[in-house]
């Protein structure tokens, strides 16, 4: 089973195509360290299994690989029609 992390802040793109606004993505382990990852790196590791990624919207919730009509990976919530909504909501990452 991945080891699961809760995301607490992205870095946003200027554009504002779907799937191409989140540049990263960032939270805090269990120990205080901050983290960050590009949006690359968290989706090769989503899809290796070694990590899931979830946001706190009153209640946990996933984060999903998803993959434009033109075949471009991102992220969004797994609740998210097209935008990626969820993660768009959380402050930029410092």
């Amino acid at each position: 089973m991945p080891a699961r992390y809760l995301i607490r802040c992205v870095s946003r793109t200027d554009r504002l195509n779907h799937d191409r606004r989140i540049r990263g993505i960032g939270g805090v382990n269990p120990d205080g360290a901050h983290w960050h990852l590009s949006e690359e790196a968290a989706i090769a590791a989503i899809e290796a299994g070694r990590w899931s990624f979830y946001v706190d919207h009153g209640g946990a919730v996933p984060v999903v690989v998803a993959i434009s009509k033109y075949g471009n990976k991102y992220l969004k919530g797994g609740g998210d029609a097209l935008q990626p909504e969820s993660l768009l909501a959380l402050p930029e990452c410092g």
